[in-house]
C-alpha cells in the first residue's frame, strides 16, 4: 500500500500541513488502514500548530484518545459510510474534519486535521471542554490556554478547510500512483535481468554462464544422457534440477543419491532396491530409486566412486533399460534419464582401469563442464547480492549491503569451495552484522581478511637494483625459463601462451642459451 514514510517528506504535503496551521491553527494527521498514526507527530520535538494539541500530547494517555477516535474513523470509511467526516472527538465539543483515502477501491487511510470547535460553541460547553482537560492531568492554567486558543470554526472557514484535506488526500493518492508505477517499471526490469542473469535456481551473468545457459536450452528436451563436470560447490545439482524442470518429465520425479555416501552393497540397494529376505534385515520388500524415478530424472553425483561392479549394473540399466534388484530373480523394466556428476577426472580414472570406458561414454553423450567461481568473478556481487537478500529475508532482517572494502576482499578471494563457501560467508557476515545495515569487511572469515597479505612477490628472483634494461633480462629469463619447463620445451605452446611469435621466442631462447634443457631444469 502506501509509503507512508515518504508523504511525510512531500513539498506539497508539507506546504498543506503549513497552511493548515497558519490559517485555521489545526494540525493535518494521517494513518492507516489499520488506525496507525503515519504522520511524524509523535517524534520528539515536533512543533505543533495547535496549542490545544500541544497540550494534548502531553497527557499521558493523549495519543491514545487520537487513537480511539481513529479507530471509529477506520471503521466507519471502511464500511462506506461517508466521503468526509466532521467528527466528534474524544474530548467534548472537539471536532476534526477527516477524508478517507481510496487506493484502487480499498481503503487506505485516512486524512484529517484536528482539533477545533464550532462557531455555535457555549461559554459553559468550553468549560466543559477545561474541566475535561484538567481531568487528564494538565493544570489549570495550561487547561484554560488550550480553551481560549483552539481555533473556533465558521462555516465558510470549515468550507475551505474542507477543502484543503482533499486536496491533501488527492496529492497522497497521486504520489502513491506515481510511486506504484515506479516500483513496477523496477520489477520488469528486475525480472528481465532475472530472466538474462538466471537459469532456473542458478545465477551468473559472465561469459562462461551464458554458455551453459543456451546449452541447457539446446538439450532440454533432449533424453540424453548427461555428464556435469565441476569441482564441489559448483552447482552440480541445480543444473540437473534444471535439465529436469525444463524437460518433458518435468511432472514426475527428480531424485538425487550421492554415491560416494554409500558402500556397494548399501548403494545396490539404495538404486535397485530389493526383495524380502535377500540379506540379513530385509523383512520386506523395498523401491530402489531406480523405479522410484520411474518416467523420472535419476541424478547420480560423485559417479566416480563407484565400483566397478556398481558400473556394470549402471551400464546394462543404460542400455537395456532393466536392472536387477538384489535378491531378486527377474529383471525389471524401467524408463529413467540419467544425468550423472562428478569432481574426478574420469579419463585418468579409465587409464588407470578404475572406471569403464563403455560406461563412460554412455554417460557422456553431453557433458556440461561448470566453472569455479574463480573462473567467473564477475558473477560474485551478483551471487553476493541474492544470498545477502536471502539471508535477511529469512532472518526477517532488513536488507543490508556490503561495504566497498568487504566487496573488494571477497573479489579477491580464490573461493576454493566455491558458490557454496561464499553463501556460507555471507550468511556469517549477516549474523554478524546485527542490526548494521553495512555489512563491514571486518568481520569477514580470517582466511578471506588475510588473503593474499603473505604471499611471496610475484618474480621473487628479479633483481629490482641496476638498470632498467638488465631487470628486463633477467625477467625475461625467468618467464622464459619456466615457460619451457611447464610446456616441456613445447616452443609453439609456449610462443602462444606468451603472445609472441615463434621465431621470436627462438631467437630469445637462442640469446640466453636455454635451448639446452639442463640449464632450465
Amino acid at each position: 500500500m502506501i509509503n507512508w514514510q515518504d508523504i511525510s517528506k512531500l513539498h506539497v504535503i508539507t506546504k498543506l500541513e503549513t497552511i493548515l496551521g497558519k490559517w485555521f491553527e489545526v494540525d493535518m494527521f494521517y494513518h492507516d488502514h489499520h488506525s496507525k498514526l503515519c504522520s511524524p507527530q509523535r517524534e520528539k520535538d515536533y512543533k505543533f500548530k495547535s496549542h490545544f494539541m500541544k497540550i494534548q500530547s502531553k497527557m499521558n494517555f493523549g495519543f491514545d484518545f487520537m487513537s480511539q477516535d481513529m479507530e471509529k474513523l477506520t471503521e466507519e470509511f471502511s464500511a462506506g459510510k461517508y466521503d468526509l467526516k466532521i467528527y466528534d472527538s474524544y474530548f467534548k465539543h472537539v471536532k476534526g474534519a477527516s477524508f478517507p483515502i481510496w487506493i484502487d477501491g480499498e481503503y487506505a487511510g485516512s486524512v484529517f486535521a484536528y482539533p477545533f470547535v464550532l462557531d455555535t460553541v457555549t461559554t459553559s460547553e468550553m468549560a466543559e471542554l477545561k474541566k475535561q482537560v484538567m481531568e487528564c492531568g494538565i493544570s489549570e492554567g495550561d487547561a484554560q490556554m488550550a480553551c481560549d486558543k483552539i481555533r473556533k470554526m465558521w462555516p465558510r472557514e470549515l468550507e475551505y478547510l474542507k477543502e484543503l484535506c482533499e486536496l491533501s488526500t488527492q496529492e497522497i493518492v497521486e504520489f502513491h500512483q506515481v510511486v506504484a508505477k515506479k516500483d513496477n517499471h523496477i520489477q520488469e526490469l528486475s525480472a528481465q535481468v532475472g530472466d538474462k542473469y538466471r537459469y532456473h535456481s542458478m545465477i551468473g551473468k559472465s561469459k562462461k554462464m551464458q554458455y551453459i545457459y543456451a546449452l541447457l536450452e539446446k538439450i532440454s528436451t533432449s533424453e540424453s544422457s548427461v555428464l556435469i563436470q565441476g569441482e564441489n560447490g559448483t552447482g552440480k545439482e541445480l543444473v540437473a534440477k534444471a535439465l529436469h524442470f525444463y524437460s518433458p518429465r518435468k511432472d514426475q520425479m527428480f531424485l538425487a543419491v550421492n554415491c560416494s555416501a554409500f558402500n556397494e552393497n548399501l548403494l545396490d540397494s539404495e538404486l535397485f532396491g530389493h526383495v524380502k529376505g535377500a540379506f540379513t534385515g530385509a523383512v520386506k520388500d523395498k523401491k530402489g530409486l531406480f523405479e522410484a524415478a520411474h518416467e523420472g530424472t535419476l541424478f547420480l553425483d560423485e559417479i566416480g566412486d563407484t565400483s566397478l561392479a556398481m558400473q556394470v549394473k549402471l551400464l546394462r540399466v543404460l542400455q537395456e533399460g532393466t536392472y536387477l534388484p538384489v535378491g531378486a530373480t527377474a529383471p525389471k523394466k524401467v524408463d529413467v534419464r540419467i544425468v550423472a556428476a562428478t569432481n574426478k577426472n574420469l579419463k585418468e580414472m579409465m587409464a588407470r582401469g578404475e572406471f569403464r570406458e563403455d560406461l563412460y561414454y554412455r554417460i557422456n553423450v553431453i557433458n556440461i563442464a561448470l566453472p569455479s567461481l574463480k573462473d567467473r568473478q564477475e558473477d560474485i556481487p551478483l551471487l553476493m547480492d541474492y544470498f545477502i537478500k536471502k539471508r535477511c529475508e529469512e532472518s526477517g532482517k532488513p536488507i543490508k549491503t556490503f561495504s566497498k572494502k568487504c566487496l573488494e576482499k571477497m573479489l579477491d578471494y580464490h573461493w576454493p569451495g566455491n558458490v557454496r563457501e561464499l553463501e556460507n560467508e555471507v550468511e556469517r557476515l549477516v549474523v554478524l552484522a546485527g542490526d548494521e545495515k553495512v555489512v563491514a569487511h571486518e568481520n569477514l572469515s580470517p582466511r578471506i581478511l588475510d588473503f593474499g597479505m603473505s604471499q611471496e612477490p610475484q618474480f621473487k628472483g628479479v633483481n629490482t637494483e641496476g638498470t632498467l634494461k638488465d631487470a628486463m633480462e633477467q625477467l625475461e629469463i625467468l618467464m622464459l625459463g619456466e615457460g619451457l619447463k611447464r610446456t616441456n620445451f613445447n616452443k609453439s605452446k609456449l610462443a602462444k601462451e606468451l603472445d609472441i611469435s615463434r621465431a621470436s621466442l627462438i631467437m630469445k631462447v637462442e640469446k640466453y642459451g636455454l635451448d639446452k634443457r639442463n640449464k632450465v631444469a
